[in-house]
């Protein structure tokens, strides 16, 4: 049984000694605008891919206000390769309910927060603890990572009960005083400390009271079950060029990658070659008719639950006029103009390609 005292006082030592050498967005402040930006980044994101887009976010939208009033294409623009979209639709709704209800301010009451698009147990406790000082424990990969390992706990964390559990302890353990400096010490330690492989132990504040670390395994927590096999399918797109221009659709707001700006296409079929089954896709998605032109080639791109092979090719337009069958805009721009639509990090590749 971790001692909570001794926890408490070796983990925010360790947080206020260190916290000037740890950069990550957010940290150091106290505005629950700021908080909630960089814990929604940081979700599922390496810091040092988010540190970037959140100075950029900050400098564009520097209240909810200004996040509110902006249009979700420019949002979804600013957001722009860094992942998970529904994210930053989410961050536009929010802040225009918090525009409606709350007068522009984030509400500090757990109750009122989770009740915001987009906001969840871990990003109302995040601002609540952060922002408004509340006693009420933070959990993400990292906290789970480093309590189960202070406790050598086998329990899969990916479980209800096990989560409920660690929950409950972690409740008991976050002090009153400072529960701003517990939440982001445990996070940080996981970050820089109780990494996934290879763990610094010997620089651990907490290694005397560490379960898995005095075993020597700290590396077989947390307990999750194997993954399994990850899909892998073939896709194709075509750049139709008109004249100086070419098709870009946008995707329906709801769903995988809503409302970013993509090339019409859509996977192989079995038995199907890629030339056949983008003639077809492109028929399908748009009714146009028209001639496959040079390939522009092949990229890698995975996504959480499944990877893309992506090939491209140029293609002219013959006939027709390009309908919405599977998006919920087409628009045909020029090269220049592809800077200022949002693509998915898959179409990014391929603009890539072409740079080359």
């Amino acid at each position: 049984m971790i001692d909570q005292q001794n926890f408490s006082n070796e983990l925010l030592q360790w947080f206020h000694d260190q916290r000037g050498h740890i950069a990550v967005p957010g940290r150091g402040s106290s505005d629950p605008y700021a908080i909630w930006i960089a814990e929604i980044m940081l979700q599922q994101t390496q810091v040092a891919t988010v540190s970037p887009y959140y100075q950029h976010w900050m400098d564009s939208y520097p209240s909810i206000a200004a996040l509110a009033q902006a249009s979700l294409d420019q949002v979804l623009k600013s957001w722009e390769g860094l992942g998970y979209y529904s994210r930053a639709r989410n961050l536009h709704r929010g802040a225009q309910y918090i525009m409606e209800m709350h007068g522009g301010s984030l509400p500090a009451s757990l109750k009122d927060l989770i009740k915001i698009p987009g906001i969840g147990p871990y990003t109302a406790a995040a601002i609540a603890s952060i922002a408004f000082g509340q006693a009420v424990p933070l959990i993400d990969g990292n906290v789970l990572r480093v309590f189960t390992r202070l406790e050598r706990n086998f329990d899969d964390i990916t479980r209800t009960g096990t989560r409920k559990y660690i929950s409950a302890r972690l409740e008991q353990l976050v002090p009153k005083h400072d529960p701003a400096g517990f939440n982001q010490g445990l996070m940080d330690l996981g970050r820089v400390i109780c990494t996934p492989r290879k763990p610094k132990c010997e620089s651990c504040p907490l290694i005397n009271i560490c379960q898995a670390g005095l075993a020597g395994d700290p590396e077989h927590f947390p307990v999750r079950p194997k993954k399994e096999t990850i899909p892998h399918y073939q896709v194709v797109v075509g750049l139709i060029q008109r004249e100086e221009k070419i098709l870009i659709q946008k995707r329906p707001v709801k769903g995988l990658l809503g409302g970013l700006w993509e090339f019409p296409g859509g996977k192989i079929e079995p038995g199907e070659s890629g030339e056949d089954a983008l003639l077809r896709e492109i028929q399908e998605e748009t009714g146009l008719k028209v001639t496959l032109g040079i390939k522009i080639g092949t990229i890698q791109h995975a996504y959480t639950h499944f990877k893309i092979t992506l090939t491209a090719w140029f293609c002219h337009w013959e006939a027709g006029e390009a309908e919405t069958r599977a998006a919920s805009e087409n628009r045909w721009i020029t090269r220049s103009e592809i800077k200022n639509h949002a693509f998915p990090r898959a179409n990014l590749k391929i603009l890539d390609l072409l740079s080359e």
